[in-house]
């Protein structure tokens, strides 16, 4: 359960992301996380389309978030996205968000399978096994 995949993707503030102070309002760092699982997914080969072929939902079902500095318009930033291998039938993933070389942020995501019932999985699918196996996780 040791072993970790990472991806990094940068971005940069928009103006509709942030509020009246110019900051960015602390909601859009749940979006920014949404996208460095997008970009992580892209480059390690497991998408949301590839649960939803094999009938599968993976819907979040925990969320954190820690501020330790704002963003603010204009800036640009990097988020670091890890996936923390279980044994359970979960995704998790860690994150990071970097600017000028100050944490801005961590966060964790865990997301669960639900079949074509909508019901709770609670065993790893064979997609997401095999995927792992390639990966070397296990």
């Amino acid at each position: 359960m040791s072993e970790v995949l990472m991806s990094s993707i940068k971005m940069h503030v928009r103006f509709h992301e942030c509020d009246p102070l110019q900051i960015v309002w602390h909601g859009n760092y749940f979006k920014y996380f949404e996208e460095g699982r997008e970009d992580f997914c892209k480059k390690h080969g497991i998408s949301y389309l590839d649960a939803k072929r094999n009938g599968f939902a993976t819907p979040i079902v925990k969320t954190t978030c820690e501020h330790k500095l704002p963003l603010k318009y204009g800036d640009e930033f990097e988020v670091e996205t890890n996936f923390i291998n279980s044994d359970a039938a979960k995704l998790i993933f860690k994150y990071k968000i970097i600017s000028s070389g100050k944490l801005i942020c961590t966060g964790e995501t865990t997301q669960v399978f639900l079949d074509k019932n909508s019901e709770l999985v609670l065993t790893n699918p064979p997609f997401f096994l095999d995927w792992k196996k390639k990966m070397g996780l296990i």
